[in-house]
Formats: C-alpha cells, structure tokens, sequence
C-alpha cells in the first residue's frame, strides 16, 4: 500500500492555516509531514512558509533552526522578510534588526514588504539612527516612493517626534494614501498645531482625497482643542451628507468635540443618535458632563451604561472618580474605588491619580497618602494631586516636604507650572514666606517655566497672609501682566484680615472694573468697611449693589447622610426633622457661651439691632448643616459640609468652638478652600 504524498501546495496552505489560526500543533504536525515525505532538499518556497509561520508563531529558535538546516543556497527576500516580519509582530524589534542587518550583509535587497517592518521596529525602540540610515538605503534602492515604504518611513519619525524630517518627507513623497494623510492631520493634533491639521484635511479634500474615520476623528479633535465650534459643526454637515453618521467611532469624536466647546445639548444628541454604543461612546459622555461641571449628570450616565452592561475601563473609571471630587462626595468616590479595585484598574496610573486627587478634594488627606503610597508608579499628575491635596487643607510643612522630595529626591520627576502653583500656594499657608519667594525667583532659572497669572496671585497671598499687606500691593504693581481677578482678589483678601480699608478699596476698584457683576467682591468690601465702623461707606456699597442690580447669591450648605443629600438656607425651617435642629442650635449656643463664644456680629447689617445681629448670623445655611450633621451621622465619625459661598467669620469661630464641645473632626468645604475644625482649631489658621 503506498502512502499518500502531498502536494507542496497542499503543505503550504496549511502552514499558511497554522498561523491564520494560530495554531503551533497544526505547524508543527505540517513540519513533521513535510520532512517525510517531501525529500531534501526542500522546495525553496516550502521553507520561507515554514520560516514564515515560526515566525508569525512567536517560534523565533525554530524559525532560524529551519533557515540554518534548510538546503537552499538561495536565501530569497521572501525568507527575510518572514523573519523579520514575524519579529516585529511579536515585538522582537532589537531580533527584527538584527536580521535585517545579516539580510543586508548577504547582499539580499529589501523589498517593499521588508522596508515597513524595519522602519516599525526603528520606531519602537525610539533609534532614530538606525530609522535614518534605512531611510537613506531605502532611498538608495528607489523603495521610497512606493506609498506604503514611504508611509511607514514617515509614521517613523512622527512616532519619535522627529517633526522636521516627517514634514520634509511628507512634501517630497509623489504619492499620498489615507494612511499617510490621517497620520498627518493627527500629528499635526498631538503636537499642538489643530491650524495645520485643518490645512492638511483642507489640502487631502482638494486632491481628491475620501476621508474615513480616523480623518474626521482627527479633524473634531482639532477643533476640539481649538474650540472652533462652527468648523466643526460644519464638518458634522459633511459626515452626515457622506453617510458616516452610523460610524460609532466618528460619533464619539462628534460627542468630544462638542463637550470640549461646552455644547453638553449636542454632544448627548449625538450620543442618543448612536444606534450601537460601545464603551468609548459612555465614557465620553461621562467625560463630557465632568469637563462641564456638570458632576450630578456624570454619576447618572454612568449608572445608566452600567445597567447596559458596559464594563467599566481605567478612562470611565478615572472621569467618574473627579466628578466625584467635584461634588465633594466621599463615601460616592469611596465605592468608586471599591468598583476599580474589582475591575482591577486601580493600580492603572490615570486612575490612581484621580484617587489621590479626590481623596484630597474630598477633605480625607489620610485616604489621599494610602492611594499615592500604594500606587505601583507615579507620574507629574499623582504628585501635583498630593501636593495640592496637603496645601488644601492646611498641610502646608508637608506639601512643601513632598515638592523637596519630588524636586531633590530620587523620583525624577520635573515640576510643572501646575506644581509650582500647589507648592506656592502652600508656602502661603505655611507663613513660608523666605521659601516661597525662593522658589518664585527660581522659576525661569532653574525651572524653565515663565510665571504665569496663578503664580503671581499666590505671591500676593503669601505676603498678604503675613501681614506683609503693602509690599504685596507693590509686588502688583510692578508685575510684568495686567493683574488678573485671582490677583487683585487675594490683595482683598488681605485687607480683610488685617484691617486695610483704604488699599482694600482700591483693590476693590480693580475688581469691580475687571467683573462688575461679582457679587462677592462687593459684599467683602462692605465687610471690611463695616469691620472698622465705617458704617456709611459700608451702606454706599450695599446700595451700589442695588442700583446697578447686583444681588447677593444666597447661601446653601449641603450635607450627605442615609445615603441622601440634604440641602439647607439660611434660616431654613423646612426639613423634616426642623424640630430636632433647633433644639441642638439652642443646646451649641449655650454650650458654645458656656465656653466663651461670643457672636461676631461685626459683618451684619449696621441697621439692624443686636439682638437682630445675632439672630442674623445664628441661622446661616451651615449651622443648621452641621446641627442637622450631629443628629444623623453617628457619633465619632465626621461630619462634612460643603458651602456655595465662603464661610463667614462668626460661623468660622462657631465651629472651632463646637468641634472642641462635641469632640469630632468638622469639614466645610467652600467656595474658596477647606477647613478642618478639630479640638477647638481649623487648618487654615483663621485666614482664608
């Protein structure tokens, strides 16, 4: 009986199945017939399929086992180019070269098969010299004006930001395909220059060039990031005309783009649209209600995707953890990152970050440190996070601490403009005023960044902070920018503390010429008049108010508790449990006296009486907030707060006293800072 022999196409098609099928057994059993029943030597193209799928298989040792072994005096470019390939899809990009350079040394020429993966494996190992000198071989050799040698040529040197030599090449090249346009335009996105991304789409549509997907991504990301709104609903006129409105992906990037020029509307129109959504297309509606402050919205969409199955990623998770920094809502960001311990995405960096970040926001700086300390690696964001964390809530020494060893230890990680602002801003808290200037002057020197608005406003804080009220009022004036609200805004601030009246009016002047309509600037400057009995002057700014119709927001506090969000005004008798919260005010006011509390009726109106006066600052929105805190939350844990307005100076001085009475920890978070009152103190040390 003889046996059956194979024909050699018969062989090759099935190695070609093993790697289709990634299937080593069924390579492997092929190999085995192929050495029984094929006699050496081997055909010459059954060795390049064998090397082939070696190759393709990540069986690298075997590959070059059948290439040594084989007895074909020919090593054609077909066989390199397997090797090679195969290399560089397993990401042996270093075995890739090596090859290549043996292939080279064999006198074999590449062809337009082996030139991509080369410039591929250049690229990844980020050796723009080797990427440069197979550029010139293959430029040598007539390779580069086939369309996909001199793609992949140009791909190279974007991926290593090689910008001059991408451009140079991209005009010489005679012929374009999509792929080398798409990769233009996002270039020309990631490096920051959305003007030319817009010329090259421009230019791609005057050739004749038909865009995909990637094209009109990348064209809504550079008007993203420009915030041309009107070109870019344009282009959405386009995508709709050609039919690529049912494309998921160009839908996500029409949801981005929108949210990036504020246009929540749109952007959920075009969610609702999508026919299929995927998990880019909630995250990105989550992200775009958390870049829109719209926080509420954001736990809600993604409540939503979670019933429709969507699993949640590192993106989703890290934009749902800052909506809930925004809200102020721990025990919401605590499970969270319970969610992101589960799915296993709470050691991914972004994530991490944003823990930090909320925890700090959120007033609980232990949790903060646990997050930053169990992070397997840190980048600029985590550190910035930290600090900003510390100098938040008073922890000036140890924000200061974490920059010296963020700058001078052995993490290597450079500060940024965003660093500088976190550890100036602590500085200021600190009383650090020798070091903060320090760290101001060295800025362009050692540092490379130009102070900007946020800096600037941070020195006026720290001289300000320390009494030193005129020499910040001179630091302004000799600022090389027009000073900003965040400016003038902290000289007022000062003049507050300490008493300045006439520099706190031209500070005032400044602000009410920059934003008329500001509210706070107003009520402080009344403030500080009525603070040193100036009663009169006090009531033409109130009246200044009145006449060009500026109204005082009214203040609310809110406050978490079961699992839901209570809500209270200033003398607010509406709750449900109002009986109970004005017997604990009644009980605090008269252990607060017993104590030596004294009502700070210095800020109410001059014309009520003082019995009047009392009444006025008895009731504000956080005081019935924190008596109502007292009853529901258990004893022993915190009680957190969170004001629409700054805190007002009696109810600042209420609260250290009721903290040290009742022996728990009190968080208020306001409109500018946190206070953390415990045993009878606050973190800001009484100024902010």
């Amino acid at each position: 009986m003889s046996m059956w022999m194979p024909k050699p196409n018969s062989l090759a098609s099935l190695l070609e199945s093993s790697v289709s099928t990634r299937s080593s057994l069924l390579g492997r059993a092929t190999h085995a017939k192929i050495i029984r029943t094929i006699q050496p030597p081997i055909l010459s193209f059954l060795s390049d399929h064998l090397i082939n799928m070696y190759s393709k298989l990540d069986l690298l040792h075997s590959a070059q086992l059948v290439l040594q072994l084989s007895h074909t005096p020919y090593r054609s470019v077909v066989t390199w180019t397997s090797l090679i390939s195969g290399s560089v899809q397993n990401g042996h990009f270093s075995s890739a070269l090596l090859h290549f350079s043996t292939m080279h040394r064999d006198c074999v020429l590449p062809n337009d098969f082996t030139f991509p993966c080369v410039f591929k494996a250049s690229a990844s190992l980020r050796w723009p010299s080797m990427g440069m000198q197979v550029h010139a071989l293959a430029v040598k050799i007539g390779q580069i004006w086939d369309v996909f040698v001199g793609s992949s040529c140009f791909h190279m040197y974007g991926k290593m930001g090689l910008k001059d030599e991408a451009c140079k090449l991209f005009d010489e090249m005679p012929h374009r395909n999509i792929v080398t346009w798409n990769a233009y335009i996002s270039n020309a996105v990631l490096d920051g220059w959305p003007r030319k991304a817009i010329d090259g789409f421009i230019e791609f549509r005057r050739v004749g060039g038909e865009p995909d997907s990637i094209t009109f991504c990348a064209f809504f990301n550079a008007c993203a990031d420009a915030l041309w709104l009107q070109l870019g609903r344009q282009l959405h006129g386009l995508v709709v005309r050609i039919g690529f409105e049912a494309d998921v992906s160009v839908s996500n990037g029409l949801i981005y783009f929108y949210g990036k020029c504020r246009e929540i509307g749109l952007a959920k129109m075009v969610f609702e649209e999508i026919g299929k959504k995927n998990a880019v297309s909630w995250c990105s509606l989550v992200a775009v209600y958390v870049q829109n402050y719209e926080e509420e919205k954001a736990c809600v969409a993604f409540l939503q995707g979670r019933e429709e199955g969507v699993e949640p990623t590192d993106f989703m998770v890290s934009s749902l953890v800052s909506a809930c920094a925004g809200l102020a809502g721990l025990e919401l960001g605590r499970s969270v990152h319970g969610l992101a311990v589960k799915a296993c995405v709470d050691e991914n960096i972004f994530v991490g970050s944003a823990l930090v970040d909320m925890y700090g926001k959120c007033g609980s700086i232990e949790d903060a440190e646990q997050a930053f300390c169990e992070m397997p690696e840190r980048n600029l964001v985590t550190w910035n996070a930290m600090i900003g964390g510390y100098a938040h809530q008073g922890h000036a020494g140890m924000a200061v601490a974490l920059f010296k060893e963020m700058n001078y230890g052995s993490c290597g990680v450079v500060p940024n403009y965003v660093t500088l602002v976190c550890v100036l801003s602590a500085c200021g808290r600190a009383g650090e005023v020798k070091l903060g200037m320090e760290i101001f002057e060295s800025m362009r020197g050692r540092y490379g960044i130009e102070p900007g608005e946020e800096h600037y406003a941070c020195i006026v804080d720290l001289l300000g902070r320390a009494g030193m009220v005129e020499c910040a009022y001179e630091f302004i004036k000799n600022i090389p920018i027009r000073p900003t609200v965040a400016i003038w805004g902290a000289l007022l601030n000062a003049c507050r503390v300490y008493g300045k009246p006439e520099l706190g009016k031209i500070a005032a002047d400044y602000l009410f010429e920059l934003d008329r309509k500001d509210s706070g600037n107003h009520v402080l400057l009344s403030n500080i008049f009525a603070a040193a009995g100036r009663w009169e002057e006090s009531n033409i700014v109130r009246m200044e108010m009145r006449d060009v119709g500026i109204k005082k927001n009214a203040g609310c506090s809110w406050i978490s508790a079961k699992n839901k969000l209570h809500v209270f005004q200033a003398k607010d008798t509406s709750h449900e449990m109002n009986s109970e919260i004005q017997a604990t005010l009644a009980k605090l006011r008269r252990e607060m006296k017993a104590a030596g509390y004294t009502p700070d009726t210095n800020f109410a109106l001059f014309d009520l009486e003082e019995e009047e006066k009392i009444t006025e600052v008895g009731y504000h929105s956080e005081k019935i907030a924190l008596a109502f805190g007292l009853i529901t939350i258990p004893p022993g844990l915190p009680i957190r707060i969170t004001k629409n307005l700054r805190i007002c100076v009696d109810c600042h001085s209420a609260f250290k006293f009721i903290s040290g009475i009742v022996g728990r920890e009190i968080f208020v978070r306001d409109n500018s800072r946190f206070h953390r009152f415990r045993d009878g103190q606050c973190s800001c040390r009484d100024y902010w």
